[in-house]
């Protein structure tokens, strides 16, 4: 329940129509979240159907509209935000040199700027409240990488996530918004599924010192 209602409290998850984003999706739900969840095409996901606890918004949250209209229709149909989970993201591993500058702006534009809209819109609205919290996806491999690894790409963009989260945390902290990052290690989503998971495995084994063992399965990284 919110801190001043009986009323359950809404959360907003991006890129929610697959891997860690539906987990946490369907575990908002079953904690009795009310949720906006947002994809480019969530509303034709098979696995989230609308219903009086759940709102579906397509679009490409690396767009400023999309994020407008997401946080629109949480104030449309729950009249505030508690909870925001900055999940969406892609990854495209290619030897650092490889790079093209579309790869360049496919992950700019998901990784950052898929993050950077939806927040601003939101903090707006929690500041109306005096209360919110920001939770945003990052990945252990920003301050863990392997030799070898191609992963120089998605690495500059999601190592953005844990400075961003602090100093919009230290520029809100008297309008009572908490911003935390989580940073996973490797996952066994959509996002993963023409990866060599022999590699992953070794990703995995640096992670942890043990031996190689196959990637998590995306469960709830936590409910606020």
């Amino acid at each position: 329940m919110t801190a001043n209602t009986n009323e359950k409290p809404v959360a907003i998850v991006t890129g929610a129509s697959s891997g860690m984003g539906l987990g946490i999706t369907r575990a908002l739900l079953e904690h009795c979240y009310r949720v906006v969840a947002n994809s480019r095409t969530i509303s034709k996901s098979k696995d989230l159907k609308p219903s009086v606890d759940l709102v579906l918004v397509d679009g490409d949250i690396g767009k400023k509209k999309t994020a407008i209209k997401v946080v629109e229709a949480a104030v449309k149909y729950f009249a505030r935000i508690d909870l925001l989970v900055n999940n969406a993201g892609i990854y495209i591993p290619k030897p650092f040199t490889e790079y093209t500058p579309e790869d360049f702006e496919m992950m700019i534009g998901t990784n950052v700027a898929g993050y950077f809209f939806i927040t601003q819109q939101v903090v707006a609205q929690m500041r109306k409240q005096k209360s919110g919290h920001i939770v945003s996806i990052s990945t252990v491999l920003t301050d863990q990488p392997l030799a070898g690894a191609h992963i120089a790409l998605p690495v500059l963009t999601k190592s953005t996530i844990p400075a961003f989260s602090r100093a919009l945390a230290m520029e809100y902290v008297a309008d009572g918004i908490r911003v935390n990052t989580i940073s996973p290690g490797v996952v066994d989503t959509p996002m993963h599924a023409n990866d060599d998971h022999e590699f992953l495995r070794e990703i995995i084994r640096a992670e942890s010192g043990k031996k190689p063992a196959k990637p998590a399965t995306p469960q709830p990284v936590g409910v606020a």
